[in-house]
């Protein structure tokens, strides 16, 4: 049985890490939903827009994985960056598609939890005076479309580094929407916060970096595994960093679609895809 995740909020949960800044994660047990089908997961698992990057779910799934080594994990990806909690009400566009998604993948596995990220653009005082009101909602009437009222539900902290961001001067009241998002875990059953204390971001100072995007991924996993808030950060963040880079190998016939990638992109020549090919030719 495959069990899946909906990743869901708006662009730090899409993913905006550069691909260059980190090792890949390849693990032909991690799969990501596409067309209704499971497909190998490759990076960025949520394209929502053609500059999306490195996100959490990856290093959140290699830690299901490292924990259930015999086990599957399905990524069903409906993040859409720039969204407010306006756009993901019940009956909008974003909640019927995450609805959608979903129910195609309860038909192929299991929905093991919600991850869930979102709030930069509800920062206006306006909107972060009721978000925890209007995040109730659509928790619940998400829960209830897909019958999953006990599955833990993961939501994340705002960047410390936010209320420095010069495109908007809202975004001082991140902290605002950050102890909403607390109080929120501590006041609804299976809910839990996760802590982005520490992380750092991109030169846009919007989107967190590739590197926090990874470890941002293990306390997700981290408060879903224990079942508990992670208010701090884990300790020895930089080796558990560095250990993500030991990724498992795909089988030699999910190489090829690893290199096919590589080559559509533009990250490797003709004649290297050639060569790579034959050497995993060789080991079939």
């Amino acid at each position: 049985m495959v069990h899946s995740f909906l990743l869901i909020g708006q662009s730090n949960m899409a993913g905006r890490g550069f691909l260059k800044d980190v090792p890949p994660i390849r693990d032909e047990r991690i799969k990501m939903l596409r067309n209704g089908r499971w497909q190998v997961m490759t990076e960025p698992v949520n394209y929502d827009r053609p500059f999306a990057g490195v996100g959490l779910s990856a290093s959140f799934a290699l830690a299901w994985r490292r924990t259930y080594p015999e086990g599957e994990i399905g990524l069903i990806p409906c993040a859409d960056g720039g969204s407010s909690l306006d756009e993901w009400a019940p009956g909008g566009a974003l909640f019927d598609h995450a609805v959608m998604q979903s129910k195609l993948a309860q038909r192929i596995s299991r929905i093991d939890g919600i991850l869930w990220h979102q709030g930069e653009t509800d920062c206006p005082t306006e909107r972060a005076a009721v978000y925890e009101e209007k995040l109730e909602k659509i928790m619940s009437a998400l829960r209830e479309a897909l019958d999953i009222p006990h599955v833990p539900l993961l939501v994340g902290g705002l960047g410390d580094y936010l209320p420095g961001c010069a495109a908007h001067d809202y975004y001082t009241n991140a902290p605002k929407v950050t102890e909403q998002l607390r109080h929120f875990a501590q006041t609804q059953e299976n809910c839990f916060f996760v802590t982005a204390k520490g992380l750092s971001c991109n030169p846009d100072k919007l989107h967190f970096d590739a590197a926090s995007q990874r470890i941002f991924g293990l306390r997700y996993f981290t408060a879903f595994y224990e079942r508990r808030s992670v208010t701090e950060p884990l300790p020895n963040e930089k080796e558990l960093l560095a250990g993500l880079g030991n990724a498992v190998d795909p089988q030699p016939e999910k190489g090829f679609e690893l290199l096919k990638k590589q080559l559509d992109d533009g990250k490797i020549t003709k004649q290297e895809y050639d060569r790579q090919a034959d050497a995993l030719i060789k080991t079939l």
